[in-house]
């Protein structure tokens, strides 16, 4: 095999994933699907999700982006309360909230995934409300338009600020956002001059912010002429956007952001790969919902490629847990908890957002990822079902710890349980002393603290 080639077959990888026989689509295929596409299942939603074909699963879950109005009535009443206290450090809480609790898993999941992609620090923002509409547009948006996206986000007070940009004047124009928007946002790194860079800059200047609010200086702006990417005009800033979205090189770009996002960390980044997608996602002038519809419903996504492909971010972690037996617990111990695993919601560590992957996972990561479990689970006020953990299996008809341990397994995990690592836990569980609640509480705990769980 050439460097750089791969043996998977363009057309297969992203013709619709068509199983032979009814009993070829499993529930560990479907598992898989709410891992990805959102924050894990609970067996009713996997039961659910055995009764739908690969598209129509995928169709649904794109074309439905408008949240419960039980869900938005409780988000926007927590939303109230934690802007009221004017401090950012407590919107993590309520996000994570939404994301045990929405109707739109995958609307979630690409609110997160452009949350680190335009990523943006209430560290140094600070202001919660700023960070809170950042929020707001980016689920606007997860789903639609990414030109559209990519505009809204240009004249966002919260990502000018974040980046230097909220006072730009056209005797100095501040080039960071110019670089980042074609660097990291849009085009990839080599695909732009440092030319361009500059006078692109010049078409943001007079872009500045007043009372919170994206505000444009006309006689801070640079109205001259500019160059950028051999196109010449006495370019505006929106003009420049524009410039930037129709090089062909941003559709592979985010394609390849996307697949590493959605179907496997490492080993599928090869042009020849990526280059189908990337001329749809072109010749749909840049529709997001129709290039993942594609992605998500694919041979590819359903292939030993992609399943238990990837490492477990520490949202995906956690809020996957307590989503598949839908269990609540203290948030602010949980998000306490994902801050130590590197992944403090509104916080990404830099403007490059979290990498991901092999990144998440060192001995001390997989400590505090047992750790933060064990704090969860042996907390009484973590629940599931509203009730103890006990109460839920049992209606569920599980009633032994051996029978929990399977059922555990079958639902959690990505990739199978050797039979003596199986067995061992099963025994692990049996002489353990205490209740049986306590030893469905602690086998839980053993089971997501394997190499295992950690994989998606």
């Amino acid at each position: 095999m050439k460097s750089g080639q791969t043996n998977i077959d363009p057309e297969w990888a992203w013709s619709a994933y068509q199983p032979e026989q009814p009993e070829d689509w499993t529930q560990r295929q479907v598992a898989h699907f709410y891992r990805r596409c959102g924050f894990a299942a609970n067996p009713e939603m996997l039961q659910s999700g055995l009764q739908k074909s690969p598209l129509q699963l995928a169709s649904e879950q794109i074309s439905n982006r408008q949240e419960s109005p039980q869900v938005e009535k409780v988000s926007a009443s927590l939303a109230r309360s934690v802007l009221a206290t004017a401090d950012a450090k407590n919107l993590p809480a309520w996000w994570t909230h939404r994301l045990l609790n929405t109707s739109v898993p995958l609307l979630e999941k690409m609110t997160l995934f452009w949350h680190g992609h335009f990523a943006t620090g209430a560290e140094k923002v600070k202001d919660a409300q700023l960070m809170f509409d950042q929020n707001q547009i980016l689920r606007e948006h997860a789903l639609g338009n990414f030109g559209s996206l990519v505009h809204a986000i240009s004249q966002d007070p919260a990502m000018l600020i974040y980046l230097d940009s909220a006072s730009n004047r056209k005797v100095h124009p501040n080039e960071n956002f110019a670089r980042e928007i074609m660097e990291l946002f849009v085009l990839g790194e080599g695909n732009y001059s440092e030319k361009d860079i500059r006078e692109l800059a010049r078409c943001f200047t007079g872009w500045e912010i007043r009372r919170d609010q994206f505000y444009f200086n006309r006689f801070q702006h640079d109205f001259d002429e500019k160059i950028i990417f051999n196109d010449t005009g006495t370019f505006t800033g929106e003009q420049g956007v524009d410039l930037v979205l129709k090089q062909p090189a941003g559709a592979e770009f985010i394609v390849g952001k996307l697949m590493q996002f959605f179907i496997a960390d490492e080993g599928l980044q090869h042009p020849e790969l990526i280059q189908p997608l990337a001329s749809q996602f072109r010749d749909s002038g840049l529709e997001t919902g129709a290039l993942l519809e594609t992605m998500l419903s694919s041979n590819l996504f359903y292939s030993d490629y992609a399943m238990g492909r990837k490492i477990r971010s520490p949202v995906d972690f956690a809020i996957g847990l307590l989503n598949s037996f839908e269990g609540t617990t203290n948030l602010l111990e949980l998000n306490r908890g994902l801050d130590e695993l590197g992944q403090r919601l509104f916080y990404p560590p830099n403007v490059k957002g979290w990498e991901g992957g092999r990144n998440w996972i060192n001995s001390s990561t997989l400590l505090a990822r047992a750790n933060l479990m064990q704090s969860l689970l042996v907390r009484d006020e973590t629940r599931f079902g509203g009730g103890s953990l006990s109460q839920y299996c049992k209606t569920h008809g599980v009633t032994s710890l051996q029978e929990a341990v399977d059922w555990f397994v079958e639902i959690l995990l990505a990739v199978p349980l050797s039979e003596p690592k199986h067995s061992e836990l099963v025994q692990r569980c049996e002489h353990g002393s205490g209740s049986f609640e306590n030893n469905l509480r602690r086998g839980l705990g053993l089971i997501v603290s394997l190499p295992e769980y950690q994989l998606a």
